[in-house]
């Protein structure tokens, strides 16, 4: 089976617990095992912030969360689990027992991944039973918002073993990169350090304070690394010619005396005092769960606008959240393939929960107008889905289209104002669907705005209307004929510039 069933994660903390909030917000129930008398109140933090990012993330149906519990030893927690994931400090000697501990303690088909930064798999596999199923499963932190987890086999790791790990991320949002060989510190950490050591430097040598340096780094390439990465970058860089062009123009610099990348700085009292000193300037007068989810917003935005690249394809981590948000659609947020529990249709129907994010405001702090039309949107998507209109229906080449939208603009949502739709039919036949949707402060149940539109069943191939099949009009109908016997909304039928 490529999903995961079960995971269990032993070793709470930062990583640790970001791990259990990628598995639980997967709807994949968590075993932790962590002997930090704070364990229970640090992972609830993390899982905090974890939830609150995935507010902002999507708007897909995420699966019912699933359930974390603690025990108080590992074999406890292991029992049962399809995937373990250790992250425990970073010391080898601690990491290879407690891995050779789960390794006796576990099922023998379950996958055993170490979040080490840099510690080779071979020495941390040396004395188990069963090597072929442990790997380097290194992520980067937020985990459960940042994709990428670095998948690195040791002498005695099977190689179906990498591929099952990359496949069995893939349901949960994420991408598992396997490197050819083994190398210390991976692929990522060898970059950063490359940059931590020269950025050590020049603050040593006063080019520069912590502020100024980390200025460089986001106003600059950090942004063209964010969605292009390095070789990428260089071959634009390198004109029509492409990269080739670039190596030979730039090539010869790598031998200029620019950087000190092979001597180590001394962090000597002295410049660990000039650092922190420049650090607590710079950010001091923010709490870390602050710049935590300072951070995390600021991630949600930048993913979120490379998911709308490529003509909507997606790209760089944008194209990881479409082809999450793509998988969530399908299962449609059903627990065990079964379906969603239907609305009562005695009422206009409640399709879309949500809660205004950071990159959904404008200067003023307010909802930008695009927004409320996403929100419109997804609640014609949730209606669609439960007439049976689905990721599927609309791959084999059917679907409704909007051809109509009349929006008001009633209210004001604001910054972290938590916000839901209701959508009454008005009228339906075999093509069309007309309905009304009224998005509401859920707090006082203010209307904020309405929409009134109308929809057109569509051979997309074929690029014509036509009319919707039984199956569809069979699961509309119930609803048409409730929502006939209620009072006609205020605002139907509205024009543009009419008086109210």
């Amino acid at each position: 089976m490529t999903s995961i069933q079960k995971a269990a994660c032993i070793g709470g903390g930062v990583i640790g617990g970001a791990w259990a909030a990628r598995f639980l917000l997967g709807g994949i129930d968590v075993a932790m095992y962590d002997p930090h008398p704070e364990a229970k109140r640090i992972v609830g933090e993390v899982i905090a912030n974890a939830e609150r990012a995935y507010a902002m993330l999507t708007m897909a149906p995420l699966p019912p969360k699933g359930t974390l519990t603690f025990y108080p030893t590992i074999e406890e927690a292991v029992e049962g689990a399809d995937w373990i994931q250790e992250s425990v400090p970073e010391r080898v000697d601690l990491k290879r027992s407690v891995i050779t501990q789960i390794d006796a303690a576990a099922n023998p088909e379950a996958l055993i991944g170490s979040s080490t930064s840099g510690i080779m798999p071979t020495d941390l596999q040396r004395d188990m039973k069963h090597p072929e199923r442990m790997f380097v499963a290194h992520p980067y932190n937020p985990v459960y918002l940042l994709p990428l987890a670095e998948l690195v086999g040791g002498m005695k790791t099977s190689p179906a073993t990498l591929e099952l790990a990359k496949a069995r991320l893939a349901p949960i949002g994420m991408v598992g990169v396997i490197l050819k060989k083994e190398i210390e510190a991976f692929v990522g950490d060898r970059l950063l350090e490359a940059v931590w050591r020269e950025g050590l430097w020049l603050i040593h040598d006063d080019i520069c304070d912590t502020e100024t340096l980390d200025d460089v780094i986001r106003y600059s390439f950090g942004i063209r690394w964010a969605q292009m990465g390095m070789f990428e970058t260089y071959r634009i860089a390198g004109g029509e010619a492409g990269m080739r062009h670039f190596l030979a123009q730039f090539g010869p610099c790598l031998s200029w005396p620019w950087t000190k990348l092979t001597d180590v700085v001394d962090l000597d009292d002295a410049l660990v005092d000039k650092i922190a000193g420049q650090s607590d300037a710079q950010s001091g007068a923010r709490g870390i769960r602050e710049l935590e989810r300072i951070r995390d917003e600021n991630l949600v935005g930048i993913m979120q606008a490379l998911k709308g690249a490529d003509g909507g394809k997606g790209w760089g981590a944008g194209k990881i959240l479409a082809g999450f948000e793509k998988h969530l659609w399908s299962q449609g947020g059903a627990k065990s393939g079964g379906r969603v529990a239907e609305p009562d249709y005695s009422t206009p129907l409640r399709l879309v929960y949500t809660k205004v994010s950071p990159a959904w405001v404008d200067y003023n702090g307010h909802m930008t107008e695009h927004r409320y039309l996403q929100v419109f949107g997804d609640t014609s998507d949730a209606l669609l889905r439960l007439i049976g209109v689905d990721f599927a229906y609309v791959e084999a080449g059917h679907s409704y289209y909007t051809v109509e939208t009349h929006i008001r603009h009633l209210g004001e949502a604001k910054l972290g104002q938590r916000i839901h739709s209701t959508l009454q039919l008005l009228s339906t036949d075999d093509k069309r669907i007309r309905f009304f949707t009224t998005i509401h402060d859920s707090e006082t149940g203010d209307a904020l705005a309405t929409a009134e539109q109308l929809m057109l069943h569509v051979d997309s191939k074929a690029g014509k209307s036509v009319g919707a099949p039984a199956e569809v009009l069979d699961r509309l109908q119930p609803i048409a004929q409730a929502h006939a016997r209620l009072t006609e909304p205020e605002g139907t039928g509205r024009f543009v510039g009419q008086k109210r």
